[in-house]
């Protein structure tokens, strides 16, 4: 919902009230009420007419005495603090940063070499489960012989 202010009274002016008046030279006032529009026509000073919201900041009437006075200044103070970011501690961020490039690629290397290890170990693994795999099998079965069944006795119905 947006909500206009009057041109002459300084009131807020709600969706669906108030009258728009377009000047000769282009420049759009909204006024609140007709009063306010005969105000502005006869060219009266809204300073000068109590009711209007000039007025009342003006003379520092209501809620606009205190506008004037300047609010008590709280000093705020930035206290530096170190976090951990991405479970690092500042410290161990401001040691990889100063790190030489040698000993990041020594790093890198190391990991590479232990990641093909890993690599090589479980293939070795799939080796030796393939191998016991092909020894249970080239074990004989011992096949049992199956017994025949006795054929079923056949009934002779008539229909």
């Amino acid at each position: 919902m947006k909500l206009e202010t009057c041109a002459y009274s300084g009131y807020k002016i709600h969706p669906g009230h108030g009258k728009r008046v377009i000047r000769t030279d282009g420049k759009v006032q909204i006024f609140l009420s007709a009063k306010c529009q005969k105000g502005s026509g006869m060219k009266r000073n809204p300073r000068d007419v109590p009711w209007t919201v000039l007025y009342r900041r003006k003379h520092k009437k209501g809620i606009h005495a205190d506008e004037g006075q300047q609010k008590k200044r709280i000093k705020r103070t930035v206290h530096a603090t170190s976090r951990p970011v991405a479970d690092m501690t500042v410290e161990a961020l401001l040691a990889q940063r100063n790190q030489k490039p040698e000993f990041r690629k020594q790093q890198r290397e190391a990991a590479i070499k232990a990641a093909k290890e890993a690599v090589r170990a479980k293939k070795e693994e799939t080796k030796r489960k393939a191998v016991k795999m092909t020894k249970a099998a080239q074990q004989p079965k011992v096949k049992t012989a199956k017994q025949p069944k006795a054929p079923k006795a056949q009934i002779a119905v008539k229909r």
